[in-house]
């Protein structure tokens, strides 16, 4: 499911891009959700446990300016879709820091949205909702891939670090590691960097010889055997990830 957040402290402005959404949706197969946020704030919170594939922003707001805003998020989401719409045109330069797909003036021509939001979601990869189901001690756990931070082997079972702060562990099972997330590898967000961890190329936020620092301040080890193919794999993605935007 298409999932898209639009903030802006002006209500009727909110209202009318959502409307205009709406709209655009109603002649277009996809399956939406569209949250409205009324103050930057509120969608900060909301960023520390859920995602959207794309962001609508105003820039003059209260607190956290827009364009704070779409930094922030782009730290959180490196694949993330972002839309800029404000009444101000001489932030267009600062915004480009969060890499928007385009930089829209209030009041905003219609069709112009249309075909914004026609190539935003020609970019998003709407399987990113798959799952990988996850057999714990109490039940059978599925956990969506786009949530995971990483998954780590320890004792013979997998524990995986949720973006929500949660972790997730196996029962102790007799395969490998390497094995045992095979499925979640498939994926190409997904990289094994050391013999007992798999990390999601999503949450990175700083790379070093010897490790990834992961969102939330997690910091996975690299194998030093496995680094030049690591290397090379994190910036195949990296350079995959900006023909995208």
């Amino acid at each position: 499911m298409l999932r898209i957040a639009v903030c802006d402290d002006q209500p009727r402005e909110l209202d009318i891009i959502n409307e205009h959404i709406k709209e655009y949706l109603g002649t277009h197969p996809w399956e939406a959700e569209i949250q409205a946020f009324p103050h930057p704030d509120k969608l900060l919170t909301a960023t520390e446990s859920e995602r959207f594939h794309l962001y609508i922003l105003d820039i003059v707001m209260p607190m956290v300016n827009g364009l704070e805003l779409g930094k922030e998020i782009r730290r959180l989401d490196r694949e993330a879709q972002i839309i800029y719409a404000t009444t101000e045109p001489q932030f267009a330069l600062q915004a480009y820091a969060a890499s928007p797909i385009n930089y829209l003036i209030k009041p905003i021509e219609k069709q112009q949205l249309f075909d914004t939001l026609t190539l935003a979601i020609s970019k998003v990869d709407l399987a990113e909702d798959q799952t990988f189901a996850v057999k714990t001690a109490e039940s059978l756990r599925v956990i969506k891939l786009l949530d995971i931070i990483c998954g780590e082997y320890r004792n013979h079972a997998a524990i995986f670090r949720l973006a929500n702060g949660e972790e997730v562990s196996s029962r102790t099972f007799r395969e490998n590691f390497s094995e045992y997330c095979a499925s979640i590898l498939r994926d190409r967000h997904f990289l094994q960097c050391h013999t007992s961890f798999i990390i999601n190329l999503r949450r990175v936020e700083r790379f070093a010889k010897d490790s990834f620092t992961l969102y939330g301040g997690k910091i996975v080890p690299i194998a030093a055997k496995q680094y030049p193919a690591v290397r090379d794999a994190y910036m195949d993605y990296l350079m995959a990830k900006e023909d995208r935007q």
